[in-house]
């Protein structure tokens, strides 16, 4: 039911922006259709039509929302039977959406954090993790991005050329952060969410196909498919997490990986080349090696190097500090590791400390490493994770 809701949601949100205007309103009701479902589907069944079903009772809430209290209480009251499904439109509108919610009167951190609730369907402490930032400021944005939205009188239509060239990079972040948060998820028992990530990777196709002459769409496509061609190799048969160097390489999708390489040798060769096309090569150095050991280390430092230059963050860093380990050797990885540590935005991220682990075993520190492998276990809300760094930290 959650996957159903969480496909349906951006759906119904475009049927009822289509036809009410007022995003900001139509989004709080869809929030409570939401809700309602969680509550009403378990005990009656799933409707006929569960797209119709929700769009009735936003529509509704739409309707009670202007009425006094006491009204709509007793409306509330009135809706425990099961409301016939209205018409829906056969039109899928989520890349509309997707541009309305990435707004120029938005600020890029808002532009994130509503598009990846409106679109994406994440909760906000889902979108606080994935941007490193607290729950409280994520409810924040969406709170004055909605408000914002209705205040420039934003129209629910396509954007013209101009428009969407301003609003493309934060429409490709938004679709970075969805499928970064469906391949590894930030918290919970399973390590994908592959309905996450099998969304990030329709919507960033569709606008491919809208847009093909842009080498950023193109390679954030590449990326995708390069890194979603391991999934099957990720986990063991009891969901515990196989780090890339030692994935079993013959159960990654090779159909997968010649589309993200195709389009990365195709990108490279007609596009400047932007920090998606820059990973996405990094994910295609690790596709080329056929063994763990064969990867092309000074290749991918290069690529990093390329990439800090260009779009430095916190992750960035990392990833270029496990590569320059891999070409420098573990101690210089730890020396550069020490000076990043600073960064207030890797304080507290477990990736810090299981990066120090890594390293610290990589030069012969076994019981420097254990500890570290058990801050980054209690730190992490990823169960998979959490086990495989216990693991790491007992073995």
């Amino acid at each position: 039911m959650e996957a159903l809701l969480r496909e349906s949601a951006p759906r119904v949100l475009g049927v009822l922006t289509r036809r009410h205007g007022r995003f900001d309103e139509c989004e709080d009701a869809v929030q409570e259709a939401l809700l309602a479902a969680t509550l009403a589907w378990p005990a009656d069944g799933l409707p006929a039509n569960p797209v119709g079903w929700l769009v009735t009772v936003a529509s509704r809430r739409l309707t009670d929302a202007q009425r006094s209290d006491a009204a709509r209480r007793r409306r509330e009251e009135a809706d425990v039977a099961l409301p016939a499904p209205g018409p829906v439109p056969d039109c899928d509108d989520t890349l509309t959406l997707l541009w309305l919610c990435c707004h120029p009167v938005l600020t890029p951190p808002a532009q994130v954090a509503l598009t990846l609730r409106a679109v994406g369907g994440l909760t906000t402490a889902e979108i606080a993790r994935g941007l490193l930032v607290p729950d409280a400021t994520v409810a924040q944005r969406i709170s004055r991005a909605k408000a914002r939205i209705r205040a420039s009188g934003a129209r629910f239509t396509e954007p013209d050329t101009d428009e969407r060239t301003a609003r493309l990079p934060a429409v490709l972040g938004v679709l970075y952060l969805i499928f970064t948060e469906g391949h590894t998820a930030s918290s919970g028992a399973q390590l994908a969410r592959v309905e996450l990530s099998g969304e990030a990777i329709r919507l960033t196709r569709a606008l491919h196909a809208a847009l093909p002459g842009e080498g950023e769409v193109a390679g954030l496509l590449a990326l995708m498919m390069l890194t979603d061609a391991r999934r099957a190799a990720r986990t063991r048969p009891d969901g515990a997490l196989v780090p890339l160097d030692r994935q079993d390489r013959a159960l990654w999708d090779p159909a997968a990986v010649a589309e993200g390489t195709a389009l990365v040798e195709a990108t490279l060769a007609t596009a400047v080349p932007g920090p998606y096309q820059l990973q996405a090569a990094i994910a295609a150095v690790h596709a080329e090696a056929r063994r763990a050991e064969d990867t092309d280390w000074r290749q991918i430092l290069g690529l990093y190097e390329l990439l800090a230059a260009l779009a430095p963050g916190p992750m960035v860093t990392l990833n270029r500090i496990v590569a320059v380990a891999e070409v420098r050797g573990p101690e210089i990885g730890l020396l550069q590791l020490d000076a990043a540590a600073d960064d207030p935005a890797l304080a507290r991220h477990h990736r810090l400390d299981a990066v120090r682990a890594h390293l610290l075993d990589r030069a012969g520190r076994h019981d420097e490493a254990r500890v570290h492998y058990r801050r980054a276990a209690e730190r992490t809300l990823s169960l998979p994770e959490r086990r495989y760094l216990l693991e790491r930290a007992l073995g």
